[in-house]
């Protein structure tokens, strides 16, 4: 499953009937989503990540890129 999520004017009522219509296919649900986390402790935990994700490649692309060297 998938998560999209829509910003809209709640106040511009052509925006809150399509969003109604969408909803009405039964296709989406709603859901009430509250962040677990603050920004900037979710900027710190997507660069760990991200530098986990770096030395990872380095090391397993290490071996290979040493052959053609």
């Amino acid at each position: 499953m998938c998560t999209v999520t829509l910003e809209y004017n709640q106040h511009n009522a052509l925006a809150r009937r399509k969003l109604a219509a969408l909803l009405a296919t039964g296709l989406f649900l709603k859901r009430d989503v509250q962040p677990d986390i603050s920004p900037e402790e979710a900027v710190e935990a997507h660069q760990v990540e991200r530098d986990a994700f770096l030395a990872h490649s380095k090391r397993s692309m290490s071996k290979v890129i040493a052959r053609y060297l």
